[in-house]
């Protein structure tokens, strides 16, 4: 199957000033496949070698001397290592942290030779670190589960993906069209980004494969707690983690995850998760200027699943539930509308910036409101509201657009898509609220950064 990052690691191969590449992501979102299938793609001898399986192979990289190591690593693939004809691989880096230091020295001694890392649990490495990092020696590249474009691809229809791509607001979307879209995405809702389900899918359109293979990923998380022992007990680890998609589109509250549990203990599991990327915080901030990172309010947050289709396990969900259900924003009462939005939403940036998500939220006796997504593009911040309704209903929406004096907005919902010119009386500020309301449905999530500039 293809990926968005195929294209960001070809420019990185050809960079005159390229640097040993980091790519980080949680388990299962197909690191160690898009290295092989990149180095096959551009005729590259891959030299490959996993920690995680043996860590003898750390003995190789004793010594600083990057031409010592390839004549090292030669020894244990019994040939010559030509070095404008390789990549070389350190998968699961993690198992031996302190081997991204020797980044360093290929990249001051070697940079000819193209170098990738990665690892699934580097979150936690990167913030304990002991050693010293190679800083300004090494790029980063960020993989999440595969868009809803790569769903597209992957099932072979990539004509869809080229409607999509040449749309703008001058067209329209044939209704036969609109609704080839959304029933894709309804399945994108159950089957989800990571490669194996999406693989499975693809072949052998079974749902309860489907369902055995999310599970089996859930469960090799729940194996992964072993490596926090000592952090946390391992089922107080697991009861939040399962709490998660049960809280979709809510703030996230300790006391109902179990009022058993203490505070600090569920906030010091939710940083462990995020860290593992099984969830991701979506962060209430002032949404005053940029960067939106720079005025949050830590006490308020969301969170949301690493994947929709492992959400839609946790849930005990079916194909039939998400077809009959029509507009996304009726399953689970919305939630999981707001879970595929943002988990699409933090992949709209270039691979090299760490994904982040942010809401916005205002809570005042007869004024509470809540804006679902708070986007900076470019220069300007954008609210994004996930549902469904008539422009009248939009009531969060037209108080923030009042407060901010913005005059750009997007609504995702299941519609067909639409350009607004929005007049409200706005009861607070008891004036008229004119803004601009870009409708899109979901399934153009991955076009947004474009639509948002035309």
């Amino acid at each position: 199957m293809e990926r968005h990052l195929l294209s960001f690691l070809k420019t990185w191969l050809n960079s005159i000033d390229r640097k040993p590449l980091v790519i980080r992501g949680a388990r299962q979102v197909g690191k160690t496949w898009l290295v092989r299938h990149f180095a096959k793609l551009n005729e590259k001898q891959l030299i490959e070698v996993n920690f995680e399986k043996d860590s003898r192979y750390l003995s190789l990289f004793e010594s600083n001397d990057p031409q010592q190591i390839l004549l090292n690593l030669s020894g244990i693939v019994h040939h010559d290592i030509a070095i404008h004809n390789s990549i070389l691989f350190l998968d699961e880096i993690q198992a031996v942290p302190h081997l991204l230091a020797k980044l360093r020295w290929f990249a001051e001694d070697m940079p000819e030779l193209p170098v990738i890392a990665a690892g699934s649990l580097l979150e936690f490495v990167l913030a304990e670190h002991s050693f010293s990092m190679p800083v300004g020696r090494i790029s980063y590249a960020h993989l999440e589960p595969l868009t809803f474009d790569e769903f597209l691809w992957a099932h072979h229809r990539k004509n869809l993906h080229e409607f999509l791509k040449n749309y703008n607001f001058n067209s329209s979307i044939p209704t036969i069209i609109h609704e080839q879209l959304s029933a894709l995405f309804r399945e994108y809702i159950l089957v989800g980004g990571m490669p194996a389900a999406v693989s499975s899918w693809t072949i052998e359109r079974s749902l309860t494969k489907i369902n055995q293979i999310h599970h089996d990923i859930l469960a090799t998380y729940r194996d992964d707690f072993a490596k926090y022992k000592g952090r946390i007990e391992i089922e107080k680890l697991e009861e939040v983690m399962m709490a998660v998609p049960k809280m979709l589109g809510e703030k996230f509250k300790y006391s109902q995850v179990n009022p058993l549990i203490q505070a600090n203990t569920i906030k010091h599991i939710v940083n462990l998760l995020g860290k593992a990327r099984i969830c991701h915080t979506v962060q209430a901030c002032a949404a005053n200027g940029l960067p939106l990172a720079a005025e949050v309010r830590h006490k308020y947050f969301k969170e949301i699943y690493l994947d929709v289709g492992l959400c839609s396990a946790a849930l005990g969900l079916s194909l039939n539930q998400i077809n009959a259900a029509k507009d996304i924003n009726f399953i689970n009462n919305g939630g999981l509308a707001e879970q595929v939005a943002g988990q699409l939403l933090r992949t709209l940036n270039p691979p090299y910036i760490e994904p982040a998500l942010f809401y916005w939220l205002r809570e005042e006796k007869g004024s509470n409101a809540e804006i679902d997504y708070i986007m900076q593009c470019g220069s300007h911040i954008i609210p994004i509201e996930v549902k469904s309704g008539s422009t009248g209903s939009l009531k969060s929406l037209h108080l923030f657009m009042g407060l901010k004096k913005l005059s750009f907005a997007v609504r995702i919902n299941s519609d067909l898509p639409s350009k607004t010119s929005v007049r409200v009386k706005e009861r607070l500020a008891n004036a008229f609220i004119e803004y601009q309301l870009l409708s899109i449905p979901f399934y153009l999530i991955g076009q947004l950064i474009r639509l948002v500039a035309i």
